[in-house]
């Protein structure tokens, strides 16, 4: 995922996020609202997929290739990040 893929995914999901909006100011049935924001966290969870592997992909197979503490710690914090996105 390129930065311009991200920052498209996140324009639309800020538009999602505008027209939940409008649906609770229009008095929307609850159920449909509650589905647009499942849409939302689904299309959250795929950037942060994204993210997350652009990561690892990059910054911790470097590390890795390189050795030593820093391959580590990228290690560390790119399972602090993947805990962090499992937890509820």
């Amino acid at each position: 995922m390129e930065k311009v893929q991200i920052a498209k995914r996140l324009a639309r999901i800020e538009g999602q996020v505008r027209g939940i909006a409008k649906m609770v100011d229009d008095d929307r049935y609850c159920i449909d609202v509650l589905d647009q924001v499942a849409a939302v966290n689904r299309a959250l969870q795929q950037v942060s997929i994204g993210l997350l592997h652009e990561h690892l992909g990059h910054c911790v197979a470097q590390a890795m290739a390189q050795g030593g503490p820093e391959a580590d710690a990228k290690l560390d914090e790119a399972t602090a990040a993947i805990a962090r996105l499992v937890k509820r």
